[in-house]
């Protein structure tokens, strides 16, 4: 029976990935869940999986640092949010990956290549992982899901479903079309995960969906208003940010 680590420090993400294996591929025994990077090395040493999927940005050691470690003892899938371009990285055949989230298309082609490679060794991974290395190096890898308690509940909220993000001294709220969301993360820290193409700080405690802009209005004194599609409430935009929307 083939066997396998799973790490990723998102503890629901690592659940759905878990489900979607079983589902997939019952015969592979998950040995092992972890959480970072060092545990998962530390779970290699003790059980020698066929296989390893290692999400890409955990604590204490990086998917990347811990593969450096496999040596040819398992066969790796990096786990990424990473757009197409890194992911050019990945397309030597010595290494696979699965995008987040993990959908079961990708997936099922994944086990596919995984099983093929069953009755072979590891590959060496030293060139894999240096182009990797280069790929990446000095790219941050941007959120794709924000995390919001609703009552009880741990919601995963796509980034792309955000209309805006508005803080105040204790929270910052999130905003979607279907409802809203209360976090403790503050805007500087958003700043840097979010996609500055998609996102616009007009305000120093608001960050817009750009997609999400019905219009501009400008009240007497020319101060700038954002109208977000299929809300009531306008945004104020700050003078120092106005000049985003000099052509509206």
């Amino acid at each position: 029976m083939p066997t396998a680590i799973v790490a990723e420090d998102e503890s629901i993400l690592r659940t759905q990935l878990e489900g979607k294996l079983a589902k997939l591929w019952p015969e592979l025994e998950i040995i092992a869940s972890v959480e970072d990077g060092a545990a998962a090395l530390e779970a290699l040493e003790d059980r020698a999986p066929d296989f390893m999927f290692l999400d890409i940005q955990m604590p204490e050691m990086t998917g990347v640092e811990v593969a450096r470690h496999v040596a040819g003892r398992s066969h790796v899938v990096f786990v990424t949010a990473y757009d197409q371009y890194a992911i050019q990285a990945f397309e030597t055949g010595a290494v696979d990956y699965i995008l987040k989230p993990a959908t079961d298309e990708r997936l099922a082609v994944t086990i596919e290549r995984l099983k093929a490679k069953l009755a072979s060794p590891p590959a060496d991974l030293n060139a894999v992982l240096a182009r990797i290395t280069e790929q990446i190096g000095g790219r941050k890898e941007r959120l794709q899901w924000i995390k919001a308690t609703l009552g009880q509940n741990l919601r995963l909220i796509p980034v792309a479903e955000v209309l805006f993000f508005q803080s105040d001294e204790k929270y910052t709220r999130v905003v979607m079309a279907d409802g809203e969301a209360l976090i403790k993360t503050p805007i500087r820290e958003l700043l840097d995960g979010l996609d500055p193409e998609v996102f616009w700080q007009i305000h120093r405690s608001t960050l817009v969906n750009a997609g999400a802009i019905a219009a501009v209005t400008r009240d007497f004194r020319g101060q700038a208003h954002v109208k977000i599609k299929g809300k009531d409430e306008s945004l104020v935009v700050s003078r120092i940010y106005s000049h985003l929307f000099k052509q509206m």
